[in-house]
Order: C-alpha cells, then structure tokens, then sequence
C-alpha cells in the first residue's frame, strides 16, 4: 500500500524520467545573452529592453538535432520599431564566445563564418504568437508560425558540425519563452524534457489573438511555402495513405508502409 501511494504522489508531480524519446533539456543558455537581454523562469523567458531595437542576442543551451523543431511563444511586442524576430543556427558555441556579443544577428554575425540566420516577418510575430524553426537535412532553415504551414527562409547550413540553435529578439519582438522542441522520425517522435505547467502561463490572452491571427493572417507570397511529408521534411506529402492522411512523399511512404505498417500521424493500419 505505502508503495502504491509513492507511485501515485510521483505521478502527480508529473516526474519526468529521460528515455529514447526524449531529446533532454532545452534552455537558453545563461551566460551567452545580448546585453539588453535577461533571462527568468528557469532560462525559458528572455526578455528584451524596450529602450533599444537590438542588443536581443540568445543562443540554445544544447546544440540541436536536424529537424528538431523548435517552438517559441512571442510574448511581449512593441510598436515604434521595424522588424522582428531574427532565427537561425550556429556551429560556434555559445562558451566561446565573447561579452558583448555583437548587436545584431543580421549582418554582424551572418557576415562571419559559421552563422546562419533570417527574419521573420512581422506579420506573424502577434503577441501570442507560436513559432518554429528548425534546419532539415539539406541545409536548408524553415518555420512554421501557429501550426500553419513551414516556409522556408534560407538554405545552405553547413551540418558536418555541432548547431546551436540563435535568436535574436530584435525590433518590435520584446520577450519569447522557449516552449520546448519537438523531433519527428520514422521510429516516432521525440520531445526536449517536459516544462513545468507554472512556468508555462503566458502574459497575453492567448486564445482570442491566436484565433484572430489563424482567421486574419495573409502570408507573403514570396516566401516557399508547401505541405511538407512528416518524414524526411523536404518533399511535399503527395501520398493519401488509407487512413485519409496525406502526410508522405512517395519515397517515404515505400519506406513506411514497407517498414512500419502505421501511419505517422493516427497510427491507423495502412
């Protein structure tokens, strides 16, 4: 019975114990933070001064996987400034590098080997907003804002080392808080360790702006937008599997149905 009784009060705490599916902890890392930049509820909210437009500068604590996607909330704005948030990927460690860092991510570090970083326009960066970003197996850097669509903002990162994931809280952008990230693979999927639900409560009414902006939002025809497979990330899902879900390329979907029998997003039989 006292056994029974300390199973159930750990799982009421929700411990967390690290296994396969978990890709480990995900912060920003402490000591490598612009100088208008300060960090609070455990590393996951940064948090820029409003008396400057730059000096926003935040690096992953970990270096990141390819096609780890990682998810930010935008939680604080302002009006008076032009652009947003800046995201991108880094072979430099956030440990060599020196204080201050430098004011911008575009063009002071994009302009030195190793950085690779793009904006993302305003129009989706609204209070409440949730973005994610991740590079894919070919180089290339895309986002998705509130579950929509992935576009892609730039290509070419070299992945033959270590990539530590960079944000720059620039312009209008005030505060994010880092909500974790997530990794889709042929075997499932994997998460960086759970975030405690308290440190989770955002600053803004989340659900009215966020039911606003998915109704209201034009996206910029310019940029590459598609429906990507749920497997390699790079090729359109051109494949209705029986289930309904069209979530695969060809190549993929050989693969899967060869291989695993499930669908990647229901598990229904295919």
């Amino acid at each position: 019975k006292q056994k029974n009784m300390s199973s159930r009060t750990r799982s009421q705490k929700g411990s967390h114990r690290c296994g396969w599916a978990c890709l480990g902890p995900l912060t920003f890392h402490a000591q490598a933070v612009g100088a208008q930049v300060t960090l609070s509820k455990g590393g996951l909210l940064a948090e820029r001064s409003g008396q400057k437009f730059n000096n926003g500068l935040v690096f992953s604590s970990r270096p990141v996987k390819v096609n780890e996607r990682l998810r930010l909330r935008v939680e604080r704005k302002v009006q008076g400034w032009h652009g947003a948030l800046r995201v991108g990927f880094t072979t430099v460690p956030p440990t060599e590098r020196c204080l201050p860092l430098p004011s911008m991510a575009i063009p002071n570090l994009t302009e030195t080997a190793g950085h690779w970083a793009a904006p993302i326009p305003e129009e989706y960066c609204r209070e409440g907003s949730e973005q994610e970003f991740w590079v894919s197996e070919c180089g290339n850097i895309y986002f998705s804002s509130n579950g929509g669509r992935r576009v892609k903002l730039q290509s070419g990162v070299d992945l033959s080392e270590p990539l530590w994931a960079m944000i720059d809280i620039y312009g209008q952008t005030l505060s994010v808080l880092l909500l974790g990230s997530e990794r889709k693979t042929l075997m499932g999927t994997r998460n960086s360790c759970p975030i405690p639900s308290h440190l989770l409560a955002p600053h803004v009414n989340t659900c009215h702006n966020l039911n606003h902006v998915s109704s209201s939002w034009s996206r910029p025809g310019s940029l590459d937008e598609t429906n990507d497979c749920v497997a390699c990330m790079e090729v359109d899902a051109s494949v209705t599997l029986l289930c309904g879900h069209r979530c695969l390329c060809l190549n993929c979907a050989t693969r899967v149905i060869q291989e695993i029998g499930t669908c990647p997003l229901c598990r229904g039989d295919i």
